[in-house]
């Protein structure tokens, strides 16, 4: 018997399409890597308002309610409007004790500031952790949703928190000029606050960017992305987000993990390429600038709000029963991000649940 060998083109080919059988499960498998969370996302009806959050919901209503329906569009060209947001946020977090904090930021029209109130670490007080959120708007629209849902949470986050007594230290930030003309550069007041930490070398372990996260939804097809993540993530609009760039991966594990075990909500995590539309889009960037982890906290926005950066970003468009419950899992998962467990951390970071 005689043996016949493959002509050496066929072999060629063969091992080319070897190699790239190889190169998809490779990026295959990294892709999966970034998208799995630890835990699982709360799945099933709502459990009923505990009194604490029924409380929340009553006071998140009024913060949005204050800031896009009182005071309406904020940004530079309603100085007037800037000047009441500013009071407004300045009186909240006075009434709840906290010493406010000032920061100037310069603007094409004048000065605004970022407001800051902090909560001293006790055994780790140099080791920071961050959480804020924007108050202006884009002209002409009443930001009820972008942004004033993320600065409710945080004067919400500042209420329950009041008490705590944290490892690390906390600090809560309302950061003005996160909108166009002045994201993505150094313009912005969030980015003008990480440049001075870093120039302090002041040792940020986390930043949470709080933005745009007040409308649920569970009808079907409610909910949009990019390719090709609708292969991967629910098609109802009815989770709140988290998401990181790729290096900020840890922090987004630990985040979310924390937010599934404390909170009573559904969850999606997203450790995001630099080409995915969005992900970038907000306060938490500024941070990425300046080499701190940092995530979005967040309902997607776009991806599921028609009424995004518009006139018609109104308060009764939001859903304040689901945000409580939010705030609820958030408020947990701060305190666990500003604790000193150690092991426990890096066993998330690993996947071990």
């Amino acid at each position: 018997m005689r043996l016949r060998f493959a002509p050496q083109g066929i072999l060629q080919w063969l091992a080319t399409l070897g190699c790239l059988l190889l190169l998809m499960v490779g990026i295959m498998s990294s892709f999966l890597a970034l998208i799995r969370m630890p835990g699982s996302s709360y799945t099933g009806p709502l459990q009923k308002l505990s009194a604490a959050e029924s409380h929340s919901t009553a006071r998140l209503a009024g913060h949005v309610r204050a800031l896009a329906q009182d005071i309406g569009p904020r940004n530079i060209w309603t100085t007037g409007s800037m000047a009441d947001s500013v009071r407004y946020i300045h009186d909240e977090l006075a009434a709840l004790g906290y010493q406010v904090e000032a920061q100037e930021v310069p603007s094409v029209k004048g000065m605004v500031v970022n407001l800051e109130i902090g909560i001293p670490g006790r055994k780790l007080a140099s080791e920071i952790v961050v959480v804020g959120a924007h108050y202006d708007t884009v002209p002409d629209c009443p930001g009820a949703n972008d942004n004033a849902s993320g600065l409710a949470v945080l004067l919400e986050l500042a209420r329950l928190l009041a008490d705590c007594e944290p490892q690390r230290t906390i600090r809560l930030v309302a950061f003005a000029n996160e909108e166009a003309p002045f994201f993505a550069t150094k313009s912005m007041g969030s980015r003008v606050y990480a440049m001075q930490a870093r120039m302090r070398q002041e040792k940020i372990t986390a930043m949470l960017s709080l933005e745009t996260m007040g409308y649920y939804s569970d009808e079907r097809e409610s909910q949009f992305y990019p390719f090709p993540l609708s292969y991967f993530y629910p098609d109802q609009a009815n989770f709140i987000a988290f998401v990181s760039n790729i290096k900020s991966r840890r922090l987004v594990r630990r985040a979310i993990s924390a937010f599934r075990r404390h909170g009573h909500f559904p969850s999606e995590g997203l450790a995001a390429p630099v080409c995915i539309r969005g992900a970038s889009w907000s306060d938490h960037q500024s941070f990425w600038a300046e080499g701190y982890p940092a995530i979005m906290v967040t309902d997607t926005a776009f991806y599921r709000y028609a009424a995004y950066h518009t006139p018609y970003d109104t308060p009764e468009k939001l859903d304040y029963e689901r945000l409580a419950r939010v705030v609820s899992g958030l408020a947990a998962t701060i305190q666990e991000l500003a604790s000193t467990n150690q092991e426990n951390m890096k066993r998330i970071e690993n996947g071990v649940r």
